[in-house]
């Protein structure tokens, strides 16, 4: 089993790096128009000072980089699957001047030893900001995220919703959108966060924002 899951996340990788390896470059710049709720999302982190911090799908290293502006006394850490990604990750964190307390590494968003990838146990704060509906066992990735937090920390998730209180017609023509991109909103997002949450003795709030366009959770453990 545990070989399969390494052959799918191997597998993951590389096809992310033959995507991002194209469109790294203009990939912020594609999606800052839809990607909503993601300074949100870091505004309400509120890091404690001299915390520690970690993104899962770090990407090209965007909202790591707005992380380490908003929070300037915090340690940041950062994983993708692509090694194309962690290139514009590296360079984004030193264009923000945060090199010095920035940690990068790359790995499966389902089964990474915090550790052995960072020298470290656990973190403060963990996001995951439009990655759970690129990654092909989101449920695997949830709970793995929610399992580095440390004692008094939160998880927090921002992604697709369903668009439920949008029209049918804006719906449809996102999902086609977003499936040209390998893009699948988790129509059963909040209750795996529930159940994730119980599992681990944690507790969830969940909401919509946006019309139902994009859905929003803090876990606290």
């Amino acid at each position: 089993m545990a070989s399969r899951a390494g052959e799918r996340g191997a597998d993951h990788g590389r096809a992310m790096d033959a995507q991002y390896k194209l469109q790294r470059h203009v990939y912020d710049l594609t999606r800052k128009y839809y990607l909503l709720g993601r300074d949100r999302l870091i505004r309400d982190l509120a890091v404690p000072a001299g915390g520690s911090v970690l993104e899962v799908g770090v990407g090209t290293g965007r909202n790591l980089a707005l992380t380490a502006r908003r929070f300037p006394a915090t340690r940041l850490f950062g994983l993708d699957i692509s090694a194309e990604m962690l290139k514009s990750a590296r360079q984004t964190m030193a264009r923000a001047g945060a090199e010095g307390r920035t940690l990068l590494g790359r790995a499966d968003a389902t089964a990474f030893d915090p550790q052995a990838l960072f020298g470290e146990p656990g973190f403060d704060r963990v996001f995951v900001s439009y990655s759970l509906s690129m990654i092909p066992d989101w449920q695997a990735a949830l709970a793995q995220a929610l399992s580095v937090v440390e004692p008094g920390g939160s998880l927090h998730i921002v992604d697709f919703g369903q668009q439920e209180a949008l029209p049918g017609w804006f719906r449809a023509g996102l999902r086609a959108w977003l499936a040209k991109f390998h893009v699948t909103p988790r129509a059963d997002l909040f209750d795996e966060i529930e159940r994730v949450a119980k599992r681990q003795g944690a507790t969830a709030r969940c909401r919509a924002l946006y019309r139902g366009y994009a859905w929003e959770a803090v876990i606290t453990r």
